[in-house]
């Protein structure tokens, strides 16, 4: 039998090589997950129209069965025990799941807020980073600016030079020409 050769992967990590894989694990959150969606389901229009016709409908099915002898849940004589009971539980087990999702959306507020806190800080660092460069580029332009010399300044300049040569080459031409008094 070959023995076939895996070719080691820097893509993805290597796995465990025992013969018993781990099976899934649950995840941890799911129970935080179904307290908020009991949390939102509870603080609906919808839930509470519901619960009202559930009420009802008790009320109403334990006073018809009690008139015509069918078996019912609760007795309308003792006020509704079972009812009570039943939302008394409602009410007990809800109580708690509210506090559980309100907790978990604290905690995700608290890390978006620490996490906007740290983004201002980057924006503001970021911020004076880029006054501090346009303050050194508009000092730079202005410093550049006092030693640039412009098209007509350079071409006043170049002008007066040709000039100044030009004299001064006539001063030579005079001082070389032939004349009797330069001479002697």
């Amino acid at each position: 039998m070959a023995r076939t050769t895996r070719q080691a992967s820097l893509d993805a990590p290597l796995g465990r090589t025992t013969l018993r894989a781990r099976p899934p694990q649950p995840s941890r959150d799911r129970f935080g997950r179904f307290t908020e969606w009991i949390a939102r389901a509870m603080g609906t229009p919808t839930f509470l129209l519901l619960l009202t016709l559930f009420c009802a409908l008790w009320m109403t099915y334990t006073v018809v069965a009690e008139a015509n002898g069918w078996w019912r849940f609760d007795s309308a004589a003792l006020g509704f025990t079972a009812l009570t009971l039943i939302l008394s539980l409602q009410a007990s087990y809800a109580a708690p799941l509210i506090l559980l999702a309100q907790n978990r959306q604290d905690d995700r507020d608290r890390v978006q807020i620490e996490q906007d806190r740290q983004r201002a800080e980057r924006n503001l660092a970021d911020t004076e980073y880029l006054a501090r460069e346009v303050v050194a580029l508009r000092m730079s332009l202005t410093h550049l600016t006092d030693e640039l010399v412009s098209k007509d300044t350079l071409r006043q300049e170049l002008a007066r030079l040709i000039e100044h040569l030009d004299a001064r080459a006539a001063a030579d031409a005079q001082i070389d020409a032939p004349t009797g008094d330069a001479r002697a």
